[in-house]
């Protein structure tokens, strides 16, 4: 069996590596030459997947990786792991599912299986990817080849989380793709979940971020109103989580990060007014989100009048660049949207990310690129009239933190349980 999987970051990657670990040929299809590059020496680019693990399924012939598409040719199965952003009206952006299709369909060998995993809005995979297959390929779907959707579930950091003993939910074009899809994903994971259609499937992954999102929303709401009658929300939330049944913990924040919670929600939102139908729950949960970090600013703002500081002047330091603890992922971080505000209103920004030394290109933060992570030490925390903890990394000493900090804004709680002399941290 040979499967090609097109997009190298931190699903494909992965997806590729587990099923070459399962003695299956992958070869890792990508049009970024660096990626492609790195990969045939064996080396990562993702912090929480070891060089070591690339390097032995290289070794072993298992795993290659090319930029070229007629690779396809030899292909019993494409699995489809591309970006699907937002455009900068919040609408669904699925060029890159569609350039993908468009790329495959002339060397789609009959009897193939095509999976899309990349989230997006219910009818993408039996509609739009099916449309730009058949017309490229000449073939019907579900006759001369088959098609499904198998949300990812990726999560990185958690080193608990394993690819093959998270179920998988797939979903196929026709009874017979889904028998195909099967097939190939039983190869590399314990337990799959099949669902009625390739729509059933889609629709499962938005409402898992949409849960997300709503619960983190209503968090955060509540740490402002809690924080109003001086009640501590984290306090709150960890009695909270102590009831056996009917509750789990969700946790506030400066706003929401990573490519799935802050986007997949308003794919949903947009497919919905096709039928006449509006997500009021979903919308709001997104404005009170998106509004986190301006919460966040204030509090900050209240930090340094207590000091006697303005704003307008004062050095910021934003602690964690990356959108979640111990990863190097900085997609959809609302540390960019902390950095772009309060430049904005004058202060003089800067980041620490161990994570992240560099901030790399990316259309959205563009003017951050080459941005370095500043020195982790005594001299050049003192020299930051406020440090914004947006992101909890293990790696930070928060001992040192506070030894050396001025000013702590925490929207994390990452320094509860410190002995930090009264005034100096600020929740928020």
């Amino acid at each position: 069996m040979k499967i090609c999987v097109v997009g190298l970051g931190y699903v494909g990657l992965p997806l590729a590596i587990q099923f070459a670990q399962s003695n299956i040929g992958v070869v890792g299809l990508d049009t970024d030459e660096k990626k492609v590059e790195l990969i045939r020496k064996g080396q990562t680019y993702i912090k929480h997947i070891p060089s070591e693990t690339i390097a032995k399924m290289i070794e072993s012939k298992r795993l290659s990786a090319s930029c070229d598409f007629e690779n396809v040719k030899e292909a019993d199965a494409v699995i489809i792991c591309v970006p699907t952003p937002l455009t900068k009206n919040r609408e669904p952006d699925i060029s890159y599912v569609i350039e993908t299709g468009r790329s495959i369909a002339p060397h789609l060998p009959k009897g193939t299986l095509v999976v899309l995993e990349s989230t997006t809005y219910p009818g993408t995979t039996d509609e739009d990817l099916r449309e730009v297959l058949e017309t490229g390929s000449g073939m019907i779907a579900g006759r001369d080849f088959h098609l499904a959707f198998s949300p990812e579930r990726e999560d990185p950091g958690n080193p608990g989380s394993s690819f093959e003993l998270v179920p998988k939910v797939v979903g196929g074009y026709t009874p017979a793709c889904l028998e195909k899809a099967i097939a190939i994903y039983s190869r590399a994971v314990t337990k799959l979940v099949p669902v009625s259609s390739c729509r059933v499937a889609e629709a499962t992954k938005l409402l898992e971020n949409i849960f997300r999102s709503v619960n983190i929303a209503m968090v955060n709401e509540l740490k402002i109103v809690y924080a109003a009658m001086g009640i501590d929300v984290w306090e709150v939330i960890n009695a909270a989580k102590t009831k056996p049944f009917g509750f789990m913990p969700f946790y506030p924040g400066p706003g929401l990060g990573g490519h799935c919670i802050p986007i997949d929600p308003f794919y949903l939102t947009w497919k919905a007014r096709e039928f006449e139908k509006h997500t009021r729950f979903i919308e709001l949960a997104g404005e009170v989100n998106t509004a986190m970090p301006d919460y966040v600013i204030n509090r900050v703002g209240e930090a340094l009048n207590a000091r006697r500081k303005p704003l307008m002047g004062s050095k910021i330091l934003i602690l964690g660049l990356a959108y979640k603890p111990n990863v190097d992922d900085d997609r959809e971080s609302p540390s960019y949207r902390l950095l772009d505000k309060l430049r904005e209103r004058g202060a003089n920004v800067a980041y620490h990310d161990p994570y992240v030394p560099v901030i790399r290109p990316t259309r959205e933060h563009a003017h951050w690129a080459g941005t370095e992570s500043v020195r982790w030490d005594r001299d050049t925390i003192a020299s930051f009239d406020a440090a914004v903890i947006a992101t909890a990394h293990a790696a930070v000493n928060y001992k040192e933190l506070a030894e050396w900090a001025e000013c702590i804004v925490d929207t994390r709680n990452a320094m509860a349980g410190l002995n930090v002399p009264n005034g100096k941290v600020w929740k928020a």
